[in-house]
């Protein structure tokens, strides 16, 4: 399927939507402020040696120095596998005897700054790329533990082929096992280009410069999701173009062939109604074509999607009207669970269909549509109460939780009490105080709807409270407090 990239870009945020014949699949956001250094390659200067505490702490050019463990001090070990002595052992040999104050080291950032504490480094580089990580000082090949240990063994004789005599070792990442030879060779050869610009940088910059930095987001849509079916990539920004064609000329050249500026007045997220996509993504209710509607709730241990047919009558009779709907809903889904990036666990609860070719049916179409998800995903049959199982890789933030937060008024539960309930929990507190303390008067302080409650239809309820409690009972309306907040003052 043919797709578009678009990219529009600010100071402080960076946003890619990916489209596919027109309609919005994917949306990636990256803002300056919350990009962190882990990764990032520096020419440090050893500024401490603290031989009782086997540190030192070297400036790389941030407001505080940053932390370096002899733990974390690589050194080349004779089987070439184990390229770091472990914390108290025997054999360690002393920060002191391998770094010197004033020494120039190329180090990584393996933690970030937090608090009072500096970045936590190591002199062990590695560079992620797409499918592999690349260990320049090593000549190690390894494979992800995740992928299964009958599979290691063939994926390991393939890295060796590939990598060949050239130095340097790689770990195939998760995501990598099922690439192709053409895919990893192309990720190898990036990953030897980046080592080589490295390099070449230490030995022409000063101490406390940046050597190397993980790619940004824009940097990673040119490496990652361009592909034979991406048409144009359409960036609203000339510095960022400008760039982009720089990094994809000496990279990725097919990719930086599809390079466009975006020139018009309108903003490019505008002219595609991106931002209105993007609205609908947040909410719970998905509208269908056909007048059915898909409820997409997310909790901590899953995702459950609900298919409803609303008001969708067209079809010839009820199991046919069923049916469309379930097959709308799951191409509706596919995209959903793209566009939101929700992974994990997912429950889809289709709605019931009697005939068992319309189940089949259901299932073939929601398949097709996932295996265009560029994140693995593994969907099961219908179980005995209906339901689709299935997952999806977590890769990133939801798309909720990196651009929204719990509500202030309901803590994340997403409901609040209603004025009434909020009510008689007033009127039980005020019998409750009135047991302990012998006020002149209570005052009740709420919201404007509880307040307004009070005066109306609860007043006669309320006038009988304060002839219980012999004490006058006064209100005060506060707009600034929510629906289920309220005070009770003695005075």
């Amino acid at each position: 399927m043919q797709n578009d990239i678009l990219i529009n870009w600010s100071p402080q945020e960076a946003r890619v939507a990916i489209l596919e014949n027109g309609a919005l699949q994917e949306l990636h956001v990256e803002r300056t402020l919350e990009r962190g250094l882990v990764g990032n390659v520096y020419l440090g200067k050893v500024a401490r040696v603290l031989p009782g505490m086997q540190s030192a702490f070297i400036d790389i050019g941030l407001e505080r120095a940053a932390f370096l463990h002899v733990a974390d001090v690589w050194n080349r070990q004779p089987d070439g596998e184990a390229p770091f002595v472990a914390k108290g052992a025997a054999s360690i040999v002393p920060i002191e005897k391998q770094i010197f104050e004033g020494q120039a080291l190329m180090v990584q950032v393996i933690k970030e700054p937090i608090g009072t504490k500096g970045a936590r480094l190591s002199t062990q580089i590695s560079i992620a790329g797409r499918l592999l990580v690349f260990l320049p000082q090593d000549d190690h090949i390894g494979v992800s533990q995740k992928i299964p240990k009958d599979q290691r063994d063939e994926l390991r004789s393939r890295m060796q082929h590939l990598a060949g005599a050239q130095g340097g070792g790689f770990i195939l990442r998760t995501n990598g096992e099922d690439a192709t030879d053409a895919e990893l060779a192309d990720d190898i050869g990036y990953l030897r280009k980046a080592w080589a610009r490295i390099k070449d940088a230490s030995t022409r910059m000063s101490p406390q410069s940046l050597l190397h930095q993980d790619l940004s987001l824009l940097q990673r849509v040119l490496r990652d999701m361009v592909g034979e079916a991406t048409q144009t990539i359409r960036v609203d920004s000339r510095e960022q173009f400008e760039a982009l064609k720089a990094f994809g000329a000496e990279f990725m050249p097919m990719a930086a062939e599809k390079l466009q500026h975006y020139k018009g007045e309108r903003p490019i997220f505008d002219l595609f109604s991106i931002d209105e996509e993007i609205e609908k993504a947040l909410g719970r209710r998905v509208d269908l074509k056909s007048g059915g509607y898909l409820i997409v709730d997310q909790t901590e241990a899953l995702t459950t999607v609900d298919v409803n047919t609303g008001g969708f009558v067209g079809a010839r009779n009820f199991d046919d009207t069923i049916f469309k709907t379930n097959l709308e809903a799951a191409q509706a889904i596919a995209r959903q669970l793209r566009l939101r990036n929700l992974g994990g666990i997912i429950i889809v609860d289709f709605i019931d269909m009697v005939r068992e070719d319309h189940r089949d049916a259901v299932l073939a179409e929601f398949r097709k549509q996932l295996s265009r998800d560029r994140v693995k995903t593994m969907a099961g049959g219908f179980s005995q109460l209906g339901l689709v199982e299935m997952t999806r890789k977590r890769t990133r933030e939801s798309l909720a939780h990196m651009l929204c937060e719990p509500c202030a008024a309901c803590q994340g539960k997403g409901i609040v009490k209603t004025p009434r309930s909020v009510a008689y929990d007033i009127f039980r507190e005020i019998l409750r105080e009135a047991r302990q303390f012998n006020p002149r008067e209570f005052r009740v302080v709420a919201s404007p709807k509880v307040i307004e409650l009070f005066l109306d239809e609860e007043s006669q309820h309320l006038a009988g409270l304060s002839e219980f409690v012999g004490k006058p009972v006064s209100l005060q309306s506060e707009a600034a407090m929510g629906q289920d907040q309220y005070d009770i003052v003695l005075l």
